[in-house]
C-alpha cells in the first residue's frame, strides 16, 4: 500500500482498536504489572495492544516488516536489509498508565530507510488523534473532526516542553540559557510522545530530550512533527536516524522552527 491518505486511515483505526484495549484494562483495580529484564514496566495492555496491532498490520501490510517494542530484539544484521519497516510502540508512556495521569499513547510509523515517513498517535483516555506524514501534511483528530496541524513561528516567551522525570538538570540549564539569549521562557510537562505531538500542533516551540528514549517512542510522532513543519536532530543538529544497530536514541532536539534559528543553543547542549 503505497497511498499514503488512505495508510494513514487504516493505522489510525488499528490504533483506536488497540486503545480501546487499553481502556479496558486502564478501568481495572489490578493492571497486570510486571517488571521486564531491563527493569522497565510493562502491564497487560501492553501485551494487549501490540498483539491487536501486529495482527492487524499483518493483515494491512503483508509484505513489509513489524518492529515493536514488545516483538523481542530484532537483530540488526536481519533488520539492516528492510527498505521499509514498521515501528510501534503499543502503549508508550507505561508509566503514565499505571499513574493513571492519561498521558500515554498508542504509536504506529512508517519507517522508509531511516526515515518517518508516516506516523499515527492515538490518545486512549481524550481519542484525540495526531497523525501525518511526507506528502499528506499533519492533522489533529477530536471529537471526529480532523483539522490541519502546524508548527509555529517562534515568539517571546519561548514555549519549552519537558519530561515529567527525565534530564532535569541539563533542560534546568538550556531553559536558563534561552532566557538569558532570547528572554522569557514558558515551560510545561508531559508524558509520552505528547510532548513532541505539542511542537507539531504549534503549542511549543522546543522540546529537549536530553535522557534515554528508544526509536519508538518517538518515530510516529516524528513524522507528524516533519509533516507539519517541524524538525527532529540530535544535539549536533543532524536529522535523527532509525533502524540503527543501536535502537537507543541519542538526546534530541524537537524543533518548531528551522534548525538555523536554533544554533545559538549549542552551548548550552555541551
Amino acid at each position: 500500500m503505497t497511498d499514503f491518505n488512505a495508510l494513514l486511515d487504516s493505522l489510525s483505526k488499528i490504533a483506536r482498536d488497540a486503545g480501546s484495549a487499553i481502556l479496558t484494562v486502564y478501568e481495572r483495580d489490578d493492571l497486570g504489572v510486571e517488571t521486564k529484564d531491563d527493569k522497565s514496566p510493562i502491564t497487560e495492555a501492553d501485551k494487549a495492544a501490540h498483539d491487536i496491532i501486529v495482527a492487524g498490520l499483518e493483515t494491512l501490510t503483508p509484505e513489509i516488516p513489524v518492529y515493536s517494542e514488545e516483538s523481542g530484539d530484532i537483530d540488526y544484521a536481519t533488520r539492516k536489509d528492510w527498505p521499509r519497516f514498521l515501528l510501534v510502540d503499543p502503549l508508550d508512556g507505561t508509566k503514565e498508565f499505571i499513574k493513571r495521569n492519561g498521558e500515554f499513547t498508542v504509536n504506529i510509523a512508517l519507517i522508509e530507510g531511516d526515515t518517518p515517513v508516516l506516523g499515527v498517535v492515538y490518545v486512549p483516555v481524550t481519542g484525540v488523534l495526531y497523525l501525518g506524514g511526507r506528502g499528506v501534511g499533519a492533522f489533529k483528530e477530536e471529537n471526529g473532526e480532523r483539522a490541519a496541524i502546524q508548527c509555529r513561528e517562534r515568539t517571546t516567551p519561548v514555549v519549552m516542553v519537558a519530561s515529567r522525570s527525565h534530564g532535569g538538570e541539563a533542560v534546568e540549564k538550556l531553559e536558563a540559557f534561552i532566557r538569558e539569549e532570547v528572554g522569557e521562557v514558558e515551560r510545561t510537562s508531559m508524558g509520552s510522545s505528547l510532548k513532541l505531538c505539542l511542537v507539531a500542533e504549534g503549542k511549543a516551540d522546543l522540546y529537549p530530550r536530553l535522557a534515554p528514549t528508544s526509536e519508538w517512542d518517538t518515530a510516529a510522532a516524528h513524522a507528524v512533527v516533519s509533516a507539519a513543519g517541524g524538525v527532529v536532530v540530535n544535539t549536533a543538529f543532524q536529522p535523527l536516524v532509525y533502524n540503527k544497530p543501536d535502537i537507543l536514541n541519542p538526546h534530541f532536539l524537537v524543533l518548531g522552527q528551522a534548525v538555523d534559528s536554533w544554533r545559538f543553543i549549542a552551548p548550552a547542549l555541551e
